[in-house]
């Protein structure tokens, strides 16, 4: 019954049999080649016109040489994909029957799919200008991207060396990061799931990815992202202002409170952060999935993706500086265990201490300690403590090695490593002295001298000197209250000896203090992408602001015959929490006094005053 009511398949063709036409073309006649291919090209070509051409052309695949590569691209180029089921089977089969049969197509069929790894174009006209971009409005768009998986798959299973093939195709295919963020997170999306039925490529995939989020994020500082949420929110301050009084209808306020207003707030104002926030949501994503199954972590499948994520991070992030937020992907997955985390920490410390490493890549090394130490929540303060003693007895043995020789002076080029150290261990008692000295205070502080911090801070080396001065004037804070070590005569010798820097500029001259020698920061600086950033928020340890006292008696400087254990006001606000509240970051700095307003949620920029 089916059969006899269904209508007829539309075959009118014209040449012949597709083996007929092929001969012919061999011996030199071209006609019915030539009608051949405008039948295949044409706009309008019916489903069952394509499953015939099909069915024939799976048949006489055997005729598909490398001569005929112009029919085969005119073949791969039909509208396969929002076609009827019927038509994408048959279309699946003729890849199959295509790659197995004649390995010399298996490039163009694989650049075939791939192109349809993003949504497809369409053309908007603006002013007589073409404006071409990825068409979001495909309600099939899913279902497609899923064949197009399906189609991968069957090539790869009749030709074992497809993963070799499709790499170098998936990162000339990748695009460029002005398009639109629709079209770079589809292609993303599609990438990680290659990852699934090509284990191969994974590492590969990910580098591709990575090395792309890198390039985002690099070209798009932290300052430039808080000028444009800045600006954007003055600018909707504005027009709200404007619109209240203009009208004054509950209609309007609905329609603007549940669809205007709402999902503009949780868009990034900068374009490019924007499309960095839509990435960095899809990798966490993918971390979560593959390190889970059934809600449950899976060890191996965690142990594995850790490595490969290592891998990457060993050849992307540790050589690049001034990263914000692409790095957070090992946070992530450290939070998931902490046997990952202390797995991370040990990588680094080997980084550290081995002297066969640039010392570029050692100092790094040393700034990625001392900020996960601080600002992972999932971090026990036992292992923080442990972590400690590495880096403090490094740095005792480094002075045995150094204070006494022809080197034992201050000087970066010669101990960045030990300075980058000092910086991480400072930073990481700022941050955790409090958890350090909970639950029995006596206990806590025999620990903390045990450290013995005044010979670090004594030495030769100085390394007050050369840390970043927020970092140097916190801890000197908490050191002189707990009466550890007295730093602040050291600090007021180094201040009288800074020298200042004049540049000449259109503007006149310009003095300046180099106050960041090391020209060092803190990889887990707080995360600013709205969207992504809820992942990372429940894990990250904040900073809470200190009040405008607590500046003033940082900036006061010790008179002599003070006593040390008197009481410093400005400590009893700064144990670090975790609601997010503003601060200044110390990751960059602009003059001997100041700190640009560069971040969210970081120790306060506090510097004692040069003496004049």
């Amino acid at each position: 019954d089916e059969f006899i009511s269904s209508p007829p398949r539309k075959t009118v063709r014209f040449g012949g049999t597709l083996t007929e036409i092929l001969l012919k073309y061999e011996k030199g006649d071209t006609t019915d080649f030539e009608l051949l291919k405008h039948q295949l090209s044409d706009p309008d070509i019916k489903d069952a016109q394509i499953i015939n051409w099909l069915h024939e052309f799976r048949a006489s695949v055997v005729y598909l040489t490398k001569e005929l590569e112009q029919l085969v691209n005119v073949l791969l180029k039909l509208p396969w994909l929002r076609r009827s089921r019927e038509v994408v089977e048959e279309y699946l089969g003729f890849l199959g029957n295509l790659v197995s049969a004649q390995t010399v197509h298996l490039r163009p069929c694989l650049r075939m799919i791939v192109s349809h790894f993003v949504p497809p174009r369409i053309t908007i006209r603006e002013d007589d200008v073409d404006i071409s971009d990825s068409d979001d409005d495909d309600e099939n768009i899913s279902e497609n991207f899923n064949t197009c998986h399906r189609a991968l798959q069957t090539v790869a299973r009749y030709v074992p060396s497809t993963p070799q093939f499709l790499m170098p195709i998936l990162v000339e295919f990748f695009p460029f990061i002005n398009k639109s963020e629709r079209t770079l997170e589809c292609y993303v999306h599609n990438l990680l799931r290659v990852t699934v039925y090509l284990p191969t490529l994974r590492l590969q995939i990910l580098e591709l990815i990575i090395e792309k989020l890198l390039k985002l994020d690099v070209s798009t500082p932290q300052q430039d992202i808080e000028d444009a949420e800045e600006t954007a929110n003055n600018c909707a301050s504005e027009e709200k202002s404007t619109e209240e009084g203009l009208f004054d209808m509950e209609e309007d306020e609905d329609r603007k409170g549940n669809k205007v207003v709402s999902p503009i707030i949780e868009r990034m104002a900068h374009p490019l952060a924007e499309r960095l926030d839509i990435l960095m949501t899809i990798l966490f994503s993918y971390i979560k999935d593959v390190c889970h199954v059934d809600g449950k972590l899976n060890i191996s499948n965690t142990k594995d993706l850790y490595r490969d994520l290592v891998s990457v991070f060993d050849k992307l992030i540790l050589p690049t500086h001034a990263s914000c937020h692409v790095q957070y992907f090992m946070f992530y997955i450290c939070s998931f265990k902490l046997g990952l985390a202390e797995a991370f920490l040990d990588h680094l410390w080997k980084k550290l201490q081995d002297p066969n490493n640039p010392s570029v890549i050692r100092q790094t090394a040393g700034s990625y300690i001392g900020s996960f130490l601080a600002r992972a929540k999932f971090i026990p303060i036992v292992t923080v403590k442990a972590c400690l003693d590495l880096l403090v007895n490094w740095l005792h043995k480094y002075i045995d090695n150094q204070d006494t020789g022809a080197n034992a002076y201050c000087d970066v080029a010669l101990h960045g490593p030990f300075y980058s150290t000092c910086q991480a261990v400072f930073y990481t008692l700022i941050f955790r002295h409090r958890q350090l000295l909970d639950g029995n205070l006596r206990k806590g502080l025999s620990y903390l001298q045990s450290l013995n911090f005044e010979r670090i801070v004594m030495c030769q080396l100085n390394p007050l000197k050369i840390c970043i001065p927020s970092v140097v004037n916190l801890f000197a804070a908490i050191t002189r209250k707990y009466q550890l070590v007295f730093c602040y005569t050291i600090i007021e010798r180094n201040n009288r000896q800074f020298i200042p820097v004049v540049r000449s500029g259109t503007g006149g001259d310009l003095v300046q203090t180099c106050t960041n020698p090391l020209d060092s920061f803190f990889p887990f600086d707080p995360y600013i992408l709205k969207r992504s950033k809820k992942t990372i928020d429940p894990m990250y340890q904040f900073w809470e602001e200190l009040s405008a006292e607590d500046l003033e008696n940082l900036k006061k400087p010790i008179k002599t015959g003070t006593s040390e254990d008197e009481d410093d006001d400005f400590l009893k606000g700064e144990t670090p929490q975790n609601d997010g509240v503003v601060g200044i970051a110390p990751n960059s700095y602009e003059s001997n006094t100041r700190s640009p307003v560069s971040s969210i949620g970081s120790p306060a920029d506090c510097y004692v005053p040069y003496p004049l």
